[in-house]
Formats: C-alpha cells, structure tokens, sequence
C-alpha cells in the first residue's frame, strides 16, 4: 500500500500550530473549501448510486443505522463511570463518536482511488444516514430526568445544516445527472479533489493543534478512549461490512466511517442541545486525537482488515 501524501498537509497544519506559526487559512476561504468537499463527495457518491437499485439498500441501511446507534449508548456508560465524566460531557462525548466525520471518510476514499480500488457508490447515503442518529441519542442521554430540549430547533440543525443539506444535495445531483451529465463538472469537483482536500487538511492541522490542551483535564482516559473506540467500532464496521456482502473497499469505508467522530455536525447541534458540556472536551477528542490517528494509521489499518476478512471470505 502506497502513502496518501495528503495526510502530510495535516502535518504540516499541526507543526505549524505548535511552533505558534502566524501560518491562517482565512475564514471565507475555509468555509468555501468545505462547501466543496461536502458538494464533490455527494456528487461522487450520487454518480455511483445511480449504478444501483434502491430498493436493496433497504435492509443494509438499518443494520447499518442499527449498529451506529449503539455506539454512543456504549461509549456514554464508559465515559460516565470509568471516566467519571458530567452527564454532559459523556453524553456529548458519545454523540460526537457515534457520529462520522465528512473528512476522514474523504481520505479513505482518495487511498482507494491511489489504490485503485473500487466501492459502492451507495456509501455515501450511509455517510449521510450515520450523521444523524447519534445525535439525537446523544441529546437524549444528556436530557434524561433533566428537563427538556427544544427538539424542533435541534432537528432543523441537524438536517438543514450545512453538511447534511450540502451531501444530500450534491447526492441527488449526481444520481439525477449520472456518470455522463456531470462530465462537464468533472475537472472541478473530481480532477481538483484531492488539491483541496490537502488545503483543507492544512487548516485541519491548525485546529487540531489548538484543541489539544483541552485533553489536560481527563489526560490519559479521554487520549485512550479516543483510540481505542474508534479502533473496536471499526472492527465491528468491517464484520458489519463483510457480512453485508460489501466489497473490499466498502468495507474499508464502513469501518472508517464507525471509527470516525464528528467534528461538524456534532459541536453545532451539542452547542444547541446540551450548552452545559464542555465542547473543549469533545473537539479535543474528536479532532485532536481521533482524526490524526484515523488518517495516520487508523485508515491503512482499516484497509488491512478489510482485505484480511475477505481473503478469509474467499
């Protein structure tokens, strides 16, 4: 397996951080680079699903909705009693990682197209299904016995929001459009993917490396929950992925998108929902050590699993 060299933008953007670097992305430029990637991955993944009948997502996509569910009604105990963490704090906690982030599943998909390995283009309707349910169960777990939660508002978050309406949307497009109607785009949402996502990546570093003094607190606990969750959800992904009948790389997918926590979607719709928590706790988890570790040597794991499975498979 070759090296993703994007991953070295990240790098960089960390090095940067630390050294106290006046090295800034600025806020409108960051904010369009995400907006792209949010677009590029749903008309990829539109693209693909068109090659597929819908009704056969049916079954896969509740046991895949099944299994990411349970991953914040485990992570919550762990972090509230092993932990000894607020009810706030473990129940915002275990959103962000029941959750999936857009960019690590990104950077799984740009190592198998190095890799030239295909998937299902359906993946990413798992990646927009994933976004959801942890959240609410997330919001739940905090509120339980302590009052209510303006559930309206919460849900216009959580499907109106940036990343979701942009995936969605892109997602339709591509399927309505197909492989041939969106040759015209192909340039500027395939040819200059990977360009942006090492930008992106970039100021991804730069954040990551000021999250991770908010870790001091919990130290060695919240370090090692935010490796070894995402280490078993993956495992869990790849059996999941395996059984479901998924190819190679969709199997590396699935269990990248269980090992991934949310970094976008959860801290908006947690700042909303559960203003108690402390979001220093769950972005320096979720951003500061779950990311780097995903992209540096979570991914390429992912990847070996998954080939590993399926050679037992074969």
């Amino acid at each position: 397996m070759q090296f993703e060299p994007v991953v070295l933008f990240f790098l960089l953007g960390i090095f940067a951080g630390l050294v106290r670097s006046d090295l800034k992305i600025p806020g409108s430029i960051y904010d369009a680079l995400s907006i792209f990637l949010l677009l590029a991955i749903g008309l990829q993944g539109g693209v693909k699903l068109a090659e597929f009948p819908l009704v056969e997502l049916i079954v896969p996509s509740l046991a895949i909705l099944l299994l990411g569910s349970l991953i914040p009604l485990v992570s919550f105990p762990v972090l509230r009693y092993l932990g000894r963490m607020t009810r706030a704090d473990s129940a915002s906690i275990a959103a962000h990682y029941g959750s999936v982030s857009v960019v690590t599943f990104s950077v799984g998909v740009s190592l198998l197209a190095q890799e030239e390995v295909d998937f299902e283009g359906f993946m990413i309707v798992f990646l927009v299904l994933l976004e959801m349910p942890a959240l609410v169960i997330g919001v739940m777990l905090a509120r339980y016995g302590a009052g209510t939660v303006r559930w309206g508002k919460l849900f216009h978050e959580v499907f109106f929001g940036k990343s979701i309406l942009l995936l969605a949307g892109g997602l339709v497009i591509g399927f309505v459009a197909g492989a041939e109607g969106i040759k015209p785009l192909d340039i500027l949402f395939f040819d200059l993917f990977k360009g942006i996502l090492a930008l992106f990546l970039l100021e991804m570093g730069l954040v990551a490396a000021s999250r991770i003094a908010g870790l001091r607190d919990y130290g060695l606990f919240l370090t090692s929950f935010a490796i070894i969750v995402p280490l078993l959800s993956a495992v869990a992904g790849t059996i999941l992925g395996w059984a479901l009948g998924l190819s190679v790389g969709g199997t590396m997918l699935l269990a990248t998108l269980y090992a991934s926590a949310s970094y976008i979607a959860a801290p908006a719709a947690m700042r909303i929902a559960v203003p108690q928590a402390n979001p220093a706790l769950s972005i320096g988890a979720s951003l500061g050590v779950t990311f780097p570790f995903n992209i540096f040597v979570g991914i390429p794991i992912y990847f070996w699993m998954s080939k590993f499975i399926h050679s037992m498979g074969a």
